[in-house]
């Protein structure tokens, strides 16, 4: 076993917006905590170590095309990034997969990502397959009742898939396992995904709020928010295939149609005013599909709205 959980970002590309890097898990304080997730648990040998875990890095480097400066005015949040608050971002690496153990990263992810909470710090989580929420939802079980909002153009309900329970596909499924996620709703939901008739069922009876994007496309993403619970304690957890591919291109399983630009930084900005938003993930980035790093630069700037909207919402002050 290693003694260390994370491993420091990689040394050209260095920290998001070269905040600084934390390597002792176990002694610091934070308002905003990166931490990348790079490995889950693959349905296969070949998938055990493939591009998306390369992510972290990828978004990390296209990072100040996302926002240039942190002195810079920010047309979507109206202002600089942490408006002259006394905000604390930190990066605190990676967390390190080891190649004998597997199964085990589940664990060392869970690890990780309780003492960032423990920190005081909101996580976001550098992905990665969409196989490792599971062990930030677990993460988060002292803060609960959580209203899990899922961007995914897949429902994420397989119980076992390829032999495999807590995979990419069955992330949701696990979440609704958990006595501490009191609600779901899954939006930008089209195409086909591994779900067969028999789980979209269970997700129906389940209670799971199952939103397609005919729906969206329709109503528009104010009128989805308004159904989410007013005052609740959120996580977002972003599937970059969620989202409309002509921002979000590189990915495994691209579909026409998702949750444009504006309709996620609706989403972003309207979860952190209607109650506290404990953390998000964006996943399923394939680095080497991506195209003028434009994938990359767009989860940036979710991650920007995140932050900056959360600081004006008073999130951190002290």
């Amino acid at each position: 076993m290693t003694t260390s959980l994370t491993s420091p970002p990689k040394k050209e590309f260095q920290s998001f917006h070269n905040f600084p890097i934390v390597s002792d898990l176990d002694n610091f304080k934070a308002d905003i905590a990166f931490l990348g997730i790079p490995f889950g648990d693959p349905y296969s040998m070949g998938e055990a170590s493939n591009d998306q875990c390369n992510a972290p890095t990828h978004i990390r480097r296209y990072c100040e095309r996302a926002l240039r400066g942190l002195d810079r005015y920010d047309f979507d949040i109206g202002g600089t990034l942490l408006n002259g608050e006394d905000v604390k971002v930190v990066d605190c690496g990676d967390v390190i997969g080891e190649a004998k153990d597997v199964a085990g990263n589940h664990d060392r992810s869970e690890q990780a990502v309780r003492k960032v909470l423990a920190s005081g710090a909101m996580p976001i989580i550098l992905g990665g397959d969409h196989a490792i929420p599971i062990p930030v939802f677990r993460a988060l079980e002292n803060h609960g009742p959580i209203t899990l909002v899922q961007v995914d153009a897949h429902i994420d309900w397989r119980d076992v898939f390829h032999g495999v329970s807590f995979g990419l596909s069955s992330v949701i499924r696990r979440a609704s396992e958990m006595k501490h996620i009191k609600e779901i709703f899954q939006i930008g939901l089209r195409s086909a995904g591994s779900a067969r008739p028999e789980e979209a069922q269970a997700a129906i009876d389940y209670g799971a709020n199952l939103i397609t994007d005919i729906e969206l496309q329709e109503i528009g993403m104010k009128a989805i928010l308004e159904r989410i619970p007013d005052g609740q304690n959120y996580y977002l957890t972003i599937d970059a295939d969620g989202v409309d591919p002509t921002i979000m291109p590189a990915v495994a399983g691209p579909a026409p149609g998702g949750v444009n630009y504006s309709q996620m930084r609706t989403l972003i900005q309207g979860l952190v005013k209607k109650g506290k938003v404990l953390g998000m993930d964006i996943v399923e980035i394939t680095p080497a599909k991506d195209v003028n790093g434009i994938t990359a630069i767009t989860a940036g700037r979710f991650i920007c709205n995140l932050i900056g909207t959360a600081v004006r919402a008073g999130y951190f002050k002290k």
